[in-house]
């Protein structure tokens, strides 16, 4: 999970120790140092300003070395007391060019007047136009430094994403028209570069692994899976295909990717459940079908969540209930397993999708509190639909039933109760894709990145 770096910079005029009329000091330090710990607690990391701003030049030499300094996501900007916006805003408006966040942080409590210094710069950057948060919250309420947190980590993803490339193995899958990509669109929205390769690349290198990288690969797949497959040559190129894919997205710095699959490499080398799967088992943001908007959202899902990302099918959806049943075909991080029984072996078992067959993983995913979410385009425009959710395991005597409702039973399972408006999920999602991630923070990691990148956010 990412830590995202946070500027804090405390301003106020009547700092340095002056006293109010009762012969209290304006700015409370101790509330200051307890403010920081918080966030600290939380998981952002902070570099501070040793001075507290009050005027022009010490607003500008403030903000400057957050701006100058490449670790910093956004910059906290806390109400010690009031302020004239006149001495702030020119330094903030230079900050906020960067692209990097701004968040105001107002502390309640009368004494120190901080409500007054934080709604005074609030209604300044209103009125210039400088995009920022504004949070009026105690630091010891967790729901308000989650808050904060959540927006730290969602300027760290919009920066982490400037600059960064995904990778391409071959073209267009199944005919997918909903995860296309436009280069110039992602350039300019995320600064997303979109480069490709061939799959011929690709099964070169799977080809070229050594008997010694394989054997070196055993010791993990036990560990998942608690045995190893058969090693028999359709098995055997699943783990090449991994190891190539890992190989060539290392050596070309993508910073994640996608993959055709089939038609093509599915039918001439390996169906790509199994080297999916561990790659998503790795941290690698990664998608199936050359389905670009996939694989943003798993990137999302992976870099904010502790645990890995399942991406499979909204195969079934029960509308009296909100039950989802998300089927992947055959690629599930296999740590995902829940209580029901570990990671299995499967194959891909679909003719018509790839005729060279290959290792799939069964399982059943884990209980837990989390998302669903989805990346897509409207008429060209991003838009992300995005759901809190429960993941849950049937009864161990209903199991097999349940698998054998969609006549794959050895492909991953995932029975998710959506909280939500089923009805408006559906009229705005916009693939047979479904991203789960675990993680209750999420939901607001979420929609502060796409307030932050302009993405039309639906939630349903």
């Amino acid at each position: 999970m990412i830590r995202p770096t946070a500027g804090f910079i405390v301003y106020g005029v009547h700092k340095d120790g002056l006293q109010d009329p009762m012969g209290q000091p304006f700015i409370d330090d101790q509330l200051i140092a307890s403010s920081k710990k918080a966030l600290a607690d939380e998981g952002v990391d902070l570099v501070e300003h040793d001075v507290i701003v009050a005027t022009k030049e010490e607003a500008r030499a403030a903000l400057k070395k957050m701006k100058d300094d490449d670790r910093i996501d956004c910059v906290v900007l806390f109400s010690g007391t009031w302020v004239w916006s006149a001495h702030m805003i020119a330094a903030i408006r230079d900050f906020a060019m960067t692209g990097k966040g701004v968040l105001i942080w107002t502390h309640p409590g009368s004494q120190g007047w901080r409500p007054v210094g934080g709604l005074v710069l609030h209604g300044a950057l209103f009125e210039v136009g400088i995009d920022h948060k504004f949070v009026y919250g105690a630091a010891d309420d967790p729901d308000e430094i989650g808050e904060i947190a959540s927006f730290c980590r969602a300027c760290h993803m919009k920066n982490w994403l400037n600059m960064s490339t995904i990778g391409t193995f071959g073209g267009r899958g199944m005919g997918q028209t909903c995860g296309a990509a436009d280069p110039s669109q992602w350039m300019r929205q995320f600064g997303v570069d979109i480069d490709s390769r061939d799959t011929t690349e690709l099964i070169r290198a799977a080809g070229e692994i050594g008997a010694d990288e394989l054997a070196a690969l055993h010791p993990r797949i036990k560990e998942l899976f608690g045995d190893l497959p058969e090693l028999n040559v359709v098995n055997e190129r699943s783990m090449r295909l991994y190891l190539a894919i890992k190989k060539l997205v290392t050596k070309n710095r993508w910073d994640f990717y996608t993959i055709q699959s089939f038609p093509g490499l599915g039918d001439d080398y390996s169906a790509t459940c199994f080297a999916q799967s561990m790659m998503l088992e790795d941290g690698f943001g990664a998608s199936t079908l050359g389905d670009f908007n996939t694989a943003l959202t798993v990137l999302l899902l992976t870099k904010l969540s502790r645990e890995p990302v399942y991406y499979g099918d909204l195969q079934h959806i029960d509308k009296r209930t909100n039950e989802i049943k998300i089927i992947g075909d055959g690629a599930c991080p296999p740590s995902l397993a829940s209580k029901l029984g570990p990671a299995g072996f499967a194959e891909h078992g679909i003719p018509t999708e790839g005729d060279a067959g290959g290792l799939s993983v069964k399982l059943v995913c884990k209980v837990g509190e989390g998302v669903l979410a989805r990346l897509g385009r409207v008429n060209g425009h991003f838009t992300m639909v995005l759901t809190r959710c429960s993941v849950f395991e049937p009864p161990a005597d209903q199991l097999k039933q349940r698998q054998l409702e969609c006549g794959i039973p050895f492909w991953p399972h995932g029975f998710v109760t959506a909280h939500c408006d089923i009805d408006e999920m559906l009229m705005n999602w916009t693939n047979e894709y479904a991203c789960l991630g675990y993680g209750e923070h999420l939901y607001g990691d979420l929609i502060h990145f796409c307030e932050l990148t302009d993405i039309h956010l639906v939630l349903p």
